[in-house]
C-alpha cells in the first residue's frame, strides 16, 4: 500500500506544478491558483504514512516528491528549448503554461521542503504522546501549522516587493482559509486510508506467511 501512496503523493504533486498558472476565485475576496485544489491533497496522504508506516517513510516520501520536482523542472525546461516543428504554432502557448518564473519555483521547492518536513515532525511528536489514539488531533495541528507556513513561505518569497504589504498578507489569509477548511474535511479520508493501509499490510503479510509454510 505504501507504494500506492508514494505514487499517489508524487503524482499529485507534480499535476499540481503544472496547474499553478489557472488562478480561479471564490467570490470577490478569495482567488486560488487551481494547483491548490490538488496540492492540499498531499498533506492528509503524508500524514497517513506517518500514521501506517512512520516517521522515515514519510520523509523519504518528502524526498522522492522534492527530486521529482527537480526532474520535472528540468525536463519541462528541456521541452521549452527544443526547436519547434515548422508547422506547430503553440510554441508561445506551451511556454506561457509551462515555464513558471524563477523565483516563484524557488518559493515553491523551499515551501515544499519546510511545511511538509515540518508537517511529519509534529504529526510523528503527537503521534508519540498519544499512541493510536486521537489520529484527528494530529492530522489536523499538523496539516493547519504546515500548510500556514507552506502558504506564508511561498507567497512572501514568491511576490514580495512587488505588491503592498497589505495586499501579501491578504492573499496569505485567504489561501490559508481554503487550507483550514479542506484539512477539517478531509479527516474522514485519513481514517478511512489508515484503515485500509492496515488492513491490505495485515492481509499481505499473512498470505506471504501462508506461501512460505
Amino acid at each position: 500500500m505504501l507504494y500506492y501512496l508514494n505514487g499517489l503523493f508524487v503524482g499529485l504533486l507534480i499535476l499540481s506544478n503544472i496547474l499553478a498558472v489557472k488562478l480561479f476565485s471564490i467570490g470577490e475576496w478569495i482567488v486560488l491558483p487551481a494547483a491548490a485544489l490538488i496540492y492540499v491533497c498531499t498533506y492528509p496522504l503524508l500524514d497517513v504514512i506517518t500514521e501506517a508506516y512512520g516517521k522515515e517513510a514519510a520523509r523519504r516520501t518528502v524526498l522522492t516528491g522534492f527530486m521529482a520536482q527537480l526532474f520535472a523542472i528540468f525536463f519541462i525546461w528541456i521541452a521549452i528549448k527544443l526547436p519547434a516543428a515548422p508547422f506547430y504554432e503553440h510554441q508561445e502557448s506551451f511556454e506561457t503554461i509551462f515555464s513558471a518564473g524563477f523565483r516563484v519555483t524557488i518559493a515553491s521547492l523551499v515551501a515544499y521542503l519546510i511545511s511538509q518536513n515540518l508537517d511529519v515532525a509534529i504529526f510523528d511528536k503527537l503521534k508519540k504522546r498519544h499512541g493510536t489514539k486521537k489520529l484527528w488531533i494530529r492530522n489536523n495541528a499538523s496539516t493547519m501549522v504546515s500548510q500556514l507556513v507552506d502558504t506564508a513561505i511561498f507567497i512572501s518569497i514568491a511576490f514580495y516587493g512587488t505588491m503592498p504589504l497589505g495586499v501579501l498578507i491578504g492573499m496569505i489569509f485567504s489561501q490559508y482559509i481554503f487550507k483550514f477548511i479542506v484539512a477539517i474535511l478531509d479527516t474522514p479520508i485519513v481514517y478511512a486510508l489508515v484503515a485500509l493501509c492496515r488492513r491490505t499490510d495485515k492481509t499481505d503479510k499473512t498470505n506471504t506467511i501462508t506461501v512460505h509454510n
